[in-house]
């Protein structure tokens, strides 16, 4: 038989994980080959850090070496990047450091793209000796500058900074750790706990720099700039050298500001600020991505469903997971269906954090941060390095925290995991399992008092009864052995100790877990409708009042948070609140659809998709004009010019002279229609009028996403109003409303709302539909979401129960609307920054 084709996209531990899974279950099935973008076979990224430290070799973390490939017959393409992928005809285009193309044809994709680490926008990023902390290059290019350099920072205070830190000074650099925040690694640790790993890291050598703010990096050339301000001047004094550095490397960064204004020496910054997964080829193949690549339950991408996705890269129900653990659960599951078993299901994973920042252990999972509402119970000893926090609510273990003694973290995890009630051991919770009887603990081998059946392994789900057996059928000595023929302590390795104790005496153990409640961003603890709900119940109309009030992480917000914050208060607190532009997305700043290859498509509003002769003539001279190349029809019946250059946008909407499509903004895009009673022999109302007048009425409507209308005249439904956010159906009595459907990646049918008779009331019901929609949708929650969450019913019974409600919903979106600027022509108004057009003309 024929072999199928596999191409795995990614040579990262998810993907390879994935591939030996698949190779257990069906060794013959296909032809695999693999392309990673870095020369180097499969290793371990979680081990980098004691190779930065000089306690292992690159060699060490390698897991699975050139001979492994080749041993399976895998064709690994490493060094090689994956430029583009055609769906159409199921081809893979990738290239080389030097140039080199290939193209390699696929049954099934396998996408394991990773995740990329966030550099802080901030000006000197570019610099010399500015880089973030993610595989091997950068290991090396640290371990180089630590045999040159002496001033080192890292940037962020969490587990990888620590590390980073950690192994810098172990080479003989002098570091500061600069953290935004009052305590280090904030999302793991309490504020006690954080404090105690600071104190700690101090006595070994590292600076901190707490609550530090940068503001810029600075080369010798910033600092002894002669035409610098008074400040940097002065703080050229404070970095030694100067002036040779000025000599040897210009361009190399030598300092950082603060936004305090003051600097420390700095010869290389490490960013460990956080990652993003790495969607950017994924979105150029149209796959949907949302937090990442969406897959379903047996992780296949939504959009196609030949093609899968595991790891870093994945976003499965909403969420993307960083930790090993769940990835490697997702790499069985993703196997077994590539298998052709079809019988797996990946629903998520339940994590949490044990730890050993540089040599420390620590363990946190669930709600360990407690507050009203909580029972605590605490267990404080600074002078041995020991603190235990466990936290309690309705007679069950909701948190646990742990700094220096973890030998219990597993036995808590599972107690909070299992919900059983703690009443009858409350009194001995803190000292441990062996003291409730539950089990023979002993001393600190937790080993010897697992159960065979117990996980030991957590990254890689290995048992107690597995490695033992391991070590006794084939006679394994040492930890390498045990983890090459288990895996057990492979990965993150906070498993070690346990493992060894089961080299010893036969026992060990490894856990995790995730919040509940979903932040809005990283930068709060606060979800979506904690910060609606507390905008409008305190009056807050800033974003300054917001990060304040809700005790913001990050004082500025970032990317993710500003833009959905400033619709929030924009939309509760209408004429009040003032638009902040720059919180925008950069299509709602430039005020059309940016394209791949950096031109713009400019879609002007065509009422209800009818234009006239005049329009159409205007849009063929500017596209002679502009020499635009490339005039498409839109499903949404209007016309889309595409290719416009930035710095030609203002002077095509002024010719054009028609208004904003907002095919750009989270807002009311098209009202599709067909031509009705006035022309349909079919007809039985005036859909295109109906279109009009909704269009007209609601087109500057800012939402929590795109909204979409459609009015057909009949049943028949040729505007596809079964599909819209609103939908509206002329029959003989009057007009069916529908509402909440989607057209997109996942077609959701509409559901009916309520019959009326008049065009008037048509209006009424779809704008206090908007207006609900807009108070208290979620950002970036379509409608057909909104609706599922708060259910069909509540829809119901605020728009069409109550009369007096559904009126006020009709007057606040009109009052709302009322003068809202067009951006195309109301520049001053709209607060378009006209800046950005000048710049690309230059």
């Amino acid at each position: 038989m024929k072999k199928m084709k596999l191409v795995m996209v990614g040579n990262g531990m998810a993907g390879v994980r994935t591939l030996e899974e698949l190779l257990k279950i069906a060794p013959d099935l296909y032809d695999i080959t693999v392309f990673g973008a870095e020369p180097h076979p499969n290793y371990n990224r979680i081990l980098l850090s004691p190779v930065l430290a000089g306690e292992q070799t690159l060699d060490q973390i390698v897991l699975n070496d050139w001979s492994w490939y080749k041993d399976h017959h895998i064709t690994l393409h490493a060094g090689w990047r994956v430029t583009s992928v055609d769906r159409v005809k199921r081809l893979v285009h990738a290239q080389n450091a030097e140039g080199e193309t290939i193209s390699t044809g696929y049954d099934r994709l396998l996408l394991c793209t990773g995740s990329n680490p966030f550099m802080l926008p901030i000006p000197g990023k570019d610099l010399q000796g500015v880089i973030a902390y993610r595989d091997i290059a950068d290991t090396n290019a640290m371990i180089d500058a630590a045999t040159h350099y002496k001033h080192a920072v890292v940037i962020g205070g969490g587990l990888l900074g620590l590390e980073a830190a950690n192994g810098l000074m172990l080479r003989g650099m002098t570091v500061s750790v600069v953290h935004v925040q009052p305590t280090l690694m904030e999302r793991q640790l309490d504020d006690v706990a954080g404090k105690l790993l600071q104190k700690s890291l101090e006595e070994r050598g590292l600076n901190f720099l707490m609550g530090a703010q940068t503001q810029d990096l600075l080369s010798p050339a910033n600092l002894l700039d002669t035409q610098a301000d008074a400040a940097t001047q002065a703080a050229a004094q404070s970095v030694p050298d100067l002036q040779a550095k000025l000599a040897s490397s210009p361009d190399r960064v030598c300092a950082i500001r603060f936004k305090d204004g003051s600097v420390v020496p700095a010869d290389l910054v490490v960013m460990a600020v956080g990652i993003r997964p790495n969607v950017a080829l994924a979105q150029a193949m149209r796959l949907h991505c949302d937090k990442g690549i969406v897959v379903n339950d047996t992780l296949q991408t939504i959009t196609d469903a030949r093609i899968y996705s595991v790891g870093e890269c994945a976003a499965h129900r909403g969420m993307a997971y960083g930790l090993v653990a769940p990835l490697f659960e997702q790499a069985k599951v993703a196997a077994n269906h590539l298998a052709q078993f079809g019988i797996g299901r990946y629903t998520g994973s339940l994590t949490s954090t044990k730890l050993k920042v540089t040599g420390i252990d620590l363990f946190s999972a669930g709600n360990f941060g407690g507050g009203d509402g909580f029972e605590e119970i605490i267990l404080s000893d600074p002078k041995g390095g020991v603190y235990k926090k466990l936290v309690l609510k309705d007679d069950k273990l909701v948190g646990a925290c742990l700094y220096g003694d973890t030998v219990d973290g597993s036995w808590y995890f599972k107690l909070l995991r299992d919900g059983r009630p703690v009443a009858d051991i409350r009194d001995k919770l803190m000292f441990g399992e062996g003291s409730t009887g539950d089990a023979g603990h002993q001393g600190q081998n937790k080993a010897v008092a697992m159960a065979d059946t117990d996980e030991v392994c957590g990254c890689n789900g290995v048992t107690k009864g597995t490695i033992c057996k391991a070590i006794k059928e084939k006679g394994l000595m040492t930890l390498d052995e045990v983890r090459k023929h288990t895996k057990a302590s492979a990965s993150c390795g906070s498993c070690t100790s346990l493992v060894e104790q089961l080299l010893i005496f036969t026992a060990g153990a490894d856990y995790s877990a995730t919040p509940k409640t979903k932040p809005l961003c990283s930068c709060t603890d606060h979800g979506h409708q904690a910060v609606r709900d507390a905008i409008r119940a305190n009056k807050l109309t800033t974003l300054a009042d917001v990060y304040s009030f809700l005790e913001w992480k990050t004082p500025n917000g970032c990317a993710s948070c500003r833009p959905a914050v400033n619709y929030y208060l924009i939309s509760t607190w209408p004429k009040e609140a003032k638009d902040d532009p720059q919180s925008r997305y950069i299509n709602e700043r430039s005020h059309a659809n940016i394209q791949k290859d950096g031109s713009y498509s400019v879609i002007p509003r065509m009422w209800g998709g009818e234009t006239s002769a005049a329009e159409l003539r205007r849009i063929a001279d500017v596209v002679d004009k502009y020499q635009i190349p490339t005039v498409k029809v839109t499903g949404g019946q209007r016309i889309d010019l595409l290719g416009v250059k930035k710095e030609q946008l203002p002077a095509v909407w002024q010719d054009l002279g028609m208004p904003s499509g907002h095919a750009y903004a989270k807002a009311l895009r098209t009202v599709k229609t067909c031509v009705g009673s006035e022309w349909c022999r079919m007809g039985t109302q005036d859909s295109t009028q109906m279109g009009k007048d909704l269009e007209r009425a609601m087109w500057r409507m800012y939402a929590p996403h795109k909204v979409k209308f459609a009015v057909s005249g009949c049943p028949r439904n040729c505007a596809e109003a079964g599909i819209k956010d609103v939908g509206i159906i002329g029959v003989d009595s009057g007009w069916e409303m529908y509402v909440a459907g989607n057209g997109g990646i996942k077609t959701e049918v509409a559901h009916f709302l309520v019959k009326v008779k008049t065009a008037a009331e048509v209006l009424e019901y779809t704008g206090a539909f908007c207006e609900l929609y807009r108070q208290e949708g979620w950002y970036l929650e379509r409608t057909v979401h909104f609706v599922n969450r708060v259910g069909l019913d509540y829809i119901k019974k605020r728009i069409v129960e109550d009369a007096v409600g559904r009126k006020t919903l009709w007057d606040n979106l009109q009052f709302a609307l009322d003068g809202e600027p067009d951006p195309w022509f109301e520049f001053d108004k709209a607060a378009v920054d006209t800046r950005q057009f000048e710049a690309l003309s230059v």
